[in-house]
């Protein structure tokens, strides 16, 4: 009987915790993106800046064409929250909702990135050096190994860089590295011990990556 009974307890006890489960219903899942507001809100308040197929023209603005969504979702918050810190970033997106951000990010990873060129013949080797090995001596990892050897970025990870201006990404690198940009430790350690030659060459080597 005591057997039976501890049965019946088990069998009752899993079925009010299934039927709690059922009550409580699925997990709220995030709205789905729609990119016609996206596009409203980005044509409206970021195409000065970014064009308007978010290929930026304006080597001091980035290229945000088909970078990955979660990313840009990421980097939008916090400016918004103030972590990163840009005046001019800020104070675009402080009225701009959760929503918001994810339909204009969804929007951008929907265009088309546009190619890049390299320029300075006389530092692509060591650009290159650097994005595919690293400097070794100095503990600095391969750029590839996180941002992928065609620079593509690894979704939900690493961003995009691949066709990027070399002189926006040039100064992200030495922001990390000057503790102006503070919202990624990995890039401020790894920027933290290039000098100024080897940024401007693994920059000028990603902005032909493709």
């Amino acid at each position: 009987m005591k057997s039976i009974n501890s049965f019946l307890i088990s069998a009752l006890s899993a079925a009010l915790l299934a039927g709690s489960a059922l009550a409580a219903g699925p997990a709220a899942q995030p709205a789905k993106p729609d990119l016609a507001k996206g596009e409203a809100i980005y044509t409206q308040a970021c195409v000065a800046c970014h064009a308007a197929d978010g290929n930026s023209g304006t080597p001091v603005n980035p290229k945000l064409a088909q970078q990955h969504p979660e990313y840009l979702m990421k980097q939008l918050a916090e400016f918004k929250s103030g972590k990163r810190a840009n005046a001019v970033m800020s104070g675009m997106v402080a009225a701009l909702s959760d929503d918001d951000m994810r339909n204009i990010s969804y929007w951008l990873a929907s265009k088309q990135a546009k190619p890049g060129f390299a320029k300075e013949k006389d530092t692509v080797a060591m650009g290159e050096r650097i994005y595919r090995g690293g400097i070794p001596d100095r503990q600095i990892a391969a750029c590839a190994s996180c941002h992928s050897p065609n620079g593509a970025g690894m979704p939900s990870q690493y961003p995009r860089l691949s066709g990027q201006h070399a002189e926006y990404t040039a100064a992200q690198l030495v922001s990390f590295r000057e503790g102006v940009r503070k919202n990624n430790l990995q890039m401020t350690q790894v920027a933290a011990k290039m000098n100024d030659r080897e940024i401007k060459a693994v920059a000028d080597y990603i902005a032909g990556l493709r």
